[in-house]
């Protein structure tokens, strides 16, 4: 179960395994939107006042950020990919 104010567990894999050539351009920039929304959550509470299982996802979702430029691309970099735009 995820903290409160945090995009769910079940929400974010099921985004995960869906293919981004079945999504449309709207959920794409959804889960974008709602992803840049929980990162920023996440950064903001520190990791000893979150829910174990929260504190555990957060540290992997950073290393993930950190090996794949997901915390240092701009959001406006992230939409342009999303739209095709960044090619």
């Amino acid at each position: 179960m995820s903290d409160t104010g945090r995009k769910d567990f079940s929400t974010k894999a099921k985004e995960e395994m869906t293919p981004d050539s079945t999504k449309s351009t709207t959920d794409k920039v959804k889960e974008t939107a709602t992803d840049t929304g929980d990162r920023v959550t996440r950064g903001l509470q520190s990791d000893d006042s979150k829910g174990g299982t929260q504190e555990a996802f957060d540290k992997t979702q950073r290393a993930h950020d950190d090996n794949n430029g997901g915390a240092t691309s701009s959001i406006g970099d992230k939409v342009k990919d999303t739209l095709g735009m960044n090619k």
